[in-house]
């Protein structure tokens, strides 16, 4: 049974920092793209950054590139998210998600509240 759990979310001023870890569990992690999207009140999910199977490509929504870094670690089936400078904007539920050819798997989800 494939899991993906998040977790690292909270509340935190404008300006602050948060990494978000995904743990994985069930799968061949390392075949695995993975990627971040978040999912704002009233909002779409949108997608935020994403790497490939290896880590050696990423790439990242406008609205935060030079403010997040996503990472992987396939030794401990874990991807992360660095956010920096975080926003209010930034307010939303962000969700970690696996993709290997036609699979693909969600996480539940873990809430981020940018607010003073």
């Amino acid at each position: 049974q494939v899991r993906l759990v998040e977790s690292g979310g909270g509340l935190v001023q404008p300006g602050g920092s948060l990494r978000l870890s995904c743990a994985a569990s069930g799968l061949t992690f390392s075949r695995y793209a993975m990627s971040w999207y978040r999912q704002a009140p009233g909002k779409e999910r949108e997608l935020v950054a994403a790497i490939t199977d290896t880590g050696g490509s990423t790439n990242y929504a406008d609205s935060v590139k030079g403010r997040f870094t996503i990472a992987k670690d396939n030794a401990k089936n874990t991807v992360y998210l660095q956010m920096n400078s975080l926003k209010p904007e930034d307010t939303a539920v962000y969700y970690c998600n696996a993709g290997f050819r036609f699979l693909d798997y969600w996480g539940s989800g873990t809430l981020v509240t940018v607010s003073s």
